[in-house]
């Protein structure tokens, strides 16, 4: 290479310094301006407008307009639907319907306490029947969700052992329940109960034993007890319902049995919620008393009147065999 362009490249490489890093230094300090200017748009309040803006959501959500003009547009909530604990505008359905169902509950809840009040009416009429025929003290009575329970405590034999023959005070019992029962107009199942031990001839097993002590219970109400056929049924349960799992001749006594039961037409809502009523747990109710004892004199006063269902248990005496 000649001296003279060796000096000419040398001339172009001094030629001065790079300048290329202050565009995107003007660039960053462009983006920082932009940045403040904006800080400072957003920290005036236009007076005005923030008043326009703030009588609209008063309107909208219904509270108490200020007195300035409100020109809002669209639509205007109702003030009766805004939550005063301050939910939302879309918590209204659910409201409504926690509100239908706490009054079904007390409608449910009303309807089991005045089935509650007809059951122990019901009580207090069979208690003073039985006064006039010398069997009060006699039995025992429970309120449950099947209705009125008679459970009856003496020791007199209603069945003999290995019959279907009604003995005793059982015919005499049952003439003076059943135009009570028959008198709610309330379909009645009577349920046949056997114990444990082997059954004798003529009967094979507790099944035909039980059943046949039911029937003879159901013929006695429909034939001296003026009961209509057409509400009446019968079943036996063998011995697989047992009231006591000992082997003591009183067990097997009280195993031997037959319930009486007039279904109650109230539906299974108000039904679950006897025992709450009974015990005092639904408001407004009261806790179920013992019964009173009824007197003779008292019970000449009696009126019929149309009830509710009721379940009744026969006790056998405790005698020997079945």
């Amino acid at each position: 290479m000649s001296r003279g362009r060796k000096k000419h490249a040398e001339e172009h490489e001094e030629h001065g310094p790079d300048e290329r890093w202050m565009a995107s230094y003007m660039d960053m300090v462009t983006v920082l301006m932009c940045m403040f200017i904006v800080l400072f748009a957003m920290s005036t309040v236009d007076a005005n407008k923030f008043d326009l803006l703030r009588n609209s959501l008063a309107t909208g959500f219904g509270q108490t307009d200020i007195g300035k003009v409100d020109t809002a547009k669209g639509t205007v909530l109702d003030p009766t639907k805004a939550s005063k604990s301050g939910e939302s505008f879309g918590s209204g359905p659910q409201t409504a319907q926690a509100a239908a169902a706490a009054a079904a509950a007390k409608a449910t809840a009303a309807a089991a306490i005045k089935e509650v009040d007809s059951i122990k009416n019901l009580e207090a009429r069979v208690s003073a029947s039985l006064a006039i025929q010398g069997l009060q003290g006699t039995v025992q009575y429970t309120i449950d969700q099947r209705g009125l329970t008679i459970r009856l405590v003496d020791q007199q034999a209603f069945f003999a052992p290995n019959s279907t023959v009604l003995t005793g005070s059982a015919p005499r019992m049952l003439d003076t329940i059943a135009p009570i029962l028959s008198a709610t107009g309330e379909d009645i199942a009577v349920e046949g109960h056997a114990d444990s031990r082997a059954t004798l001839p003529p009967f094979p097993t507790n099944w035909e034993l039980s059943s046949g002590r039911a029937v003879a219970v159901l013929r006695r109400m429909v034939e001296s007890g003026g009961v209509t056929a057409s509400k009446i049924g019968a079943v036996g349960y063998g011995s697989s319902r047992p009231l006591s799992f000992g082997t003591a001749p009183a067990d097997f006594a009280q195993n031997r049995r037959v319930d009486i039961i007039a279904l109650s037409n109230a539906s299974e809502s108000v039904r679950a919620l006897i025992p709450d009523v009974v015990s005092g747990k639904v408001p407004g109710s009261v806790t179920a008393a013992a019964p009173a004892a009824v007197t003779v004199a008292a019970a000449t006063a009696w009126v019929p009147v149309i009830t509710n269902s009721v379940p009744m248990i026969l006790l056998p005496a405790v005698t020997p065999g079945r």
